[in-house]
């Protein structure tokens, strides 16, 4: 794509009423001037004149083929139920299309090596919303680190909530609780956290782990109904980094009146702690202390201007951070679906780990 030009984009799954596509990527597009939202798509043609005038777009189309074979379209988003994913994204890539996916990318490691492969044999670009690393905060954190701020990292301890995977699910998330629709906590909000460890300090080189379902129901909100669950809602995982630093992360499904989200990092000179009101650091206002004086009293770390790429306005948090992954993709950095190949790999890895009480490995390769 031309980085001098408009990137045309089309977005499948966008809906009239309150959905994730209409609020991060639909305002984060509008507020960046490299982007034009050309084309949506969408199975309900009730729907059209509703699309056409919440998101004013040229062409609301009734397939998904219909968009990604699209001349006004060069980037296609695919903002639909992970188990949509694979199908959608191989039309795309056999029209000649680039492709931004939600995280998960496929509902198994196995739907994921696929898509990356397909990608690399068409030579075209598949992105993925591992949107957690993208934060201006952990961009920052990750360099602060890089430049010696605290030193060589001797250790890291993650302790976060799943969000949803509580006690009460929402008729909309219920396909979440199926481990075959690969959309547990384990895939989603810890996968985004754990993405956001593992960039700013590098790989598992081996790791333990223990998964449990504590809550074998779950009630949907909407009609008081118990609803068996088949997911993990507690994760929590030992191992080595790269470079030899100890993690440990846990997380717990659903919300708490305690500790929702804290990350310390621990150094030989110093020590970072990154938290949040919540297990996701692309949701939630994100607060960054380090000690960075002799007398080692952890202070607030101000996060310079420019790591901010979304500039003039103020959105709100979700599609700011959605929209640093738009300019990171002008910019050739964005993570690509085979960081996603890679996230998957760990995922399985603590999941077999989980299942047979070894430790596990997972390949790097790209």
């Amino acid at each position: 794509m031309d980085a001098n030009k408009k990137i045309k984009v089309g977005i499948i799954g966008v809906t009239p009423e309150r959905g994730w596509a209409g609020m991060s990527h639909v305002p984060a597009l509008k507020a960046l001037p490299g982007y034009e939202i050309t084309a949506l798509s969408t199975r309900n043609k009730e729907n059209i004149p509703a699309l056409k005038s919440i998101v004013d777009v040229p062409h609301v189309y009734q397939s998904v083929q219909e968009l990604v074979s699209s001349p006004d379209v060069d980037l296609a988003v695919v903002s639909v139920r992970v188990p949509l994913h694979a199908g959608i994204i191989k039309d795309a890539f056999a029209a000649g299309k680039n492709v931004l996916s939600e995280w998960p990318l496929g509902k198994t490691l196995q739907e994921a090596e696929d898509l990356s492969q397909m990608a690399k044999e068409k030579a075209l670009q598949g992105y993925i919303m591992l949107q957690s690393r993208a934060v201006p905060a952990i961009r920052y954190v990750k360099d602060y680190i890089s430049q010696g701020h605290i030193g060589e990292v001797l250790s890291t301890s993650m302790i976060g909530s799943g969000i949803i995977y509580g006690e009460y699910i929402l008729k909309a998330n219920d396909y979440t609780a199926d481990p075959e629709n690969g959309t547990g906590m384990i895939n989603v909000t810890f996968g985004n956290a754990v993405d956001a460890l593992a960039y700013v300090l590098g790989e598992f080189t081996e790791l333990s782990a223990t998964t449990a379902i504590r809550r074998k129901t779950a009630k949907m909100v909407e009609t008081g109904e118990e609803v068996p669950v088949g997911t993990a809602d507690q994760v929590a995982v030992t191992g080595t980094l790269q470079g030899g630093a100890v993690a440990s992360i846990h997380f717990r499904g659903g919300m708490f009146s305690g500790t929702n989200f804290f990350w310390e990092i621990n150094g030989t000179k110093g020590d970072i702690q990154i938290s949040a009101p919540g297990g996701s650091l692309a949701v939630f206002d994100v607060t960054v202390k380090a000690s960075t004086g002799k007398d080692g009293a952890m202070e607030p770390l101000a996060i310079p201007d420019e790591y901010n790429l979304v500039s003039g306005g103020s959105l709100p948090n979700i599609p700011l951070n959605v929209g640093q992954i738009y300019q990171l993709i002008q910019q050739g950095t964005a993570p690509t679906f085979s960081d996603a190949v890679i996230r998957h790999r760990m995922i399985a890895a603590i999941q077999l780990a989980a299942a047979t009480g070894t430790r596990q490995r997972y390949s790097l390769d790209k």
